[in-house]
């Protein structure tokens, strides 16, 4: 039963749920409100009635004007007939015996029923009781009654001699008020009726205006529910209730559109990679399958051809087996696994590479060119050096000079070593070279000038959080892309610098080739991807290494830019943000 309750009441509509509640708790409140007041005010009523009871007993003159005249019925007349408004007066004697009463005119039944005798003890008692219901003779109707003491006269008018007392009852027919209740009810009634109504139309018209929106919702779900995923809800102000639903809607269907986009795009990468693996993959295997069959049939006759054979298909091996690790490297990168952070100075992995490109590649010219903005620090006052024992030792002007080039790039095309070492190496040259003069304050021959004493001013260092290993990964890759796309005696450069509004490092490898063109340069870093399509081996890999270089470095929330040299050429840039930078990825604990 109880179930069956909640299935209907769940099966009904929002909007006449609504309606019917705002309905049920108008009608209850209109409900409790009259009948509230009805029972409030009939007391007040009552009690005026009360009052005009007691003015009226409490005052002989008005007893008497209400009691008829005792004789004939030519005598003075009675105020009043029995009407609505009218008092009804009774007289006991002092024996008890009912003497006296009006309302002659009107019927037994419609009279207050009053007892017969009333003794002075009983009228005694009745009067000091506050003013009591009593009913008419028949029921029907009902008064307001009160009990009075009163001195009775003789026939002249005057008091009896000795002192006689009776008892007068007074009662005021209390059919005004009923009459009162009955017409307050009919309009309240009336009132809360057309009130009730109106209101039921009013809440009607309100909800279907406000739920209006949310036919919008239904049918726009309805619509993305059969597949059109460009539908989008609009028209509701955005501080409503149906307003913040709208715009939560919007956003969460822009995320599924752009979800179904992006898993369409992966579809598409996914088929274009598996293709493009396999035709990587197929072609030296039908290369080592065709040598096999010819070594088989017995074709290689001269064991220079079966050198051959064999040479060709080591050669096809590990091509296939550096393409099965560029894959590996790459499904590696998709995984996402934590990098083994740490701080990386960028300097000496820029120097390493050179040597290596060097080694690899005599003919070429290979240089690092370190841009590093200086440190803000005080200027050194008298005693800035600890080891001078004087303020005033003048420095060599060799030294000087080879403290300025400090930062100046040095060719390694021939294993020439870069950065400090060269730096000290030329500086020690000039001081031998050089006889150090006398001065009037200090003699250099008996203090000999160290290094550390020659002022040099501090470099920020691009020191970033990142995996070494990665970043050297990266500088080959980019540096064997150079080396393989530019004539064997096209000079390179690795640049390695700051830029301090982007709070980044970063690392430039700039060859003087042929250039990239615009229209290809997004293309380059995808798996793959490779300008000619032909897929030749003599014109270069298989098409991973730049992408290997785009995930690595978007591992480490880094960029990978391309851009053209000046005087022709191409740039690849590696941004990476610096340690104190909010955008360097946290390091592992």
């Amino acid at each position: 039963m109880q179930h069956s309750v909640l299935d209907s009441w769940n099966s009904i509509s929002l909007r006449t749920k609504i309606t019917g509640v705002t309905v049920l708790v108008l009608t209850f409140g209109l409900l409790v409100s009259g009948f509230g007041t009805m029972l409030l005010f009939k007391p007040v009523l009552l009690n005026l009635f009360d009052q005009q009871v007691r003015a009226v007993a409490s005052n002989p003159n008005s007893i008497n004007s209400l009691l008829p005249k005792s004789g004939t019925s030519t005598s003075t007349p009675i105020a009043g007939t029995g009407g609505p408004a009218s008092y009804f007066a009774a007289l006991y004697d002092s024996n008890g015996r009912l003497t006296l009463r009006n309302w002659s005119q009107v019927p037994a039944g419609q009279r207050p029923a009053i007892p017969t005798t009333m003794s002075l003890q009983a009228g005694n008692a009745c009067s000091n009781q506050p003013p009591q219901w009593i009913q008419s003779g028949d029921g029907t109707g009902s008064f307001r009654m009160v009990c009075t003491i009163v001195q009775l006269a003789d026939k002249n008018g005057n008091a009896a001699v000795p002192p006689s007392y009776g008892t007068v009852i007074i009662a005021i027919s209390t059919t005004a008020l009923d009459n009162a209740m009955a017409s307050y009810l009919s309009i309240f009634f009336g009132f809360g009726i057309i009130v009730v109504v109106i209101g039921a139309i009013l809440t009607r018209m309100l909800v279907s205006t406000t739920f209006a929106p949310l036919r919008e919702v239904e049918r726009t779900a309805a619509a993305i529910a059969d597949g059109d995923f460009s539908q989008r809800l609009g028209g509701a102000t955005p501080n409503t209730e149906v307003g913040r639903l709208n715009r939560s809607l919007n956003t969460m269907l822009n995320r599924i559109d752009r979800a179904f986009k992006d898993r369409a795009r992966t579809i598409d990468q996914m088929r274009r990679f598996v293709g493009d693996a396999s035709h990587e993959l197929r072609t030296p295997l039908v290369s080592v399958r065709g040598y096999a069959e010819l070594y088989r049939m017995g074709a290689l006759r001269t064991p220079e051809e079966v050198a051959q054979a064999m040479e060709r298909i080591e050669k096809e091996a590990i091509r296939m087996g550096l393409l099965v690790e560029d894959l590996l490297e790459l499904a590696r990168l998709d995984e996402t696994k934590p990098l083994d952070l740490s701080p990386v100075d960028l300097e000496p992995l820029a120097n390493d590479a050179a040597l290596d490109t060097t080694a690899g590649n005599p003919e070429r010219t290979v240089r690092v060119v370190v841009s590093l903005p200086p440190l803000t620090v005080p200027e050194p006052g008298p005693s800035a050096n600890p080891r001078s024992p004087d303020a005033t030792a003048e420095v060599p002007e060799p030294a000087r000079a080879a403290a300025g080039k400090r930062a100046q790039p040095a060719p390694v095309g021939a294993m020439n070593a870069t950065g400090p070492i060269a730096f000290a190496g030329a500086t020690l040259a000039r001081l031998r070279a050089r006889r150090p003069r006398r001065t009037d304050t200090l003699s250099l021959q008996t203090m000999p000038l160290a290094l550390s004493d020659i002022p040099i001013a501090p470099m920020m260092r691009p020191v970033v959080l990142a995996e070494e290993n990665k970043l050297r990964q990266v500088l080959n890759n980019l540096i064997g892309n150079a080396v393989r796309y530019t004539a064997p005696d096209s000079p390179l450069e690795i640049g390695v610098g700051i830029d301090l509004q982007r709070r980044t490092a970063h690392l430039d490898v700039i060859d003087h080739g042929e250039g990239i063109p615009p229209q290809i340069r997004e293309k380059i870093f995808q798996r793959f991807w490779r300008a000619d399509t032909s897929r030749t081996r003599e014109t270069g890999g298989s098409g991973l290494g730049l992408a290997i270089v785009s995930s690595i470095v978007a591992a480490h929330n880094g960029t990978v830019d391309v851009f053209k040299t000046p005087g022709g050429g191409a740039t690849f840039r590696v941004s990476l943000p610096l340690v104190d930078s909010p955008a360097a990825p946290q390091r592992l604990q």
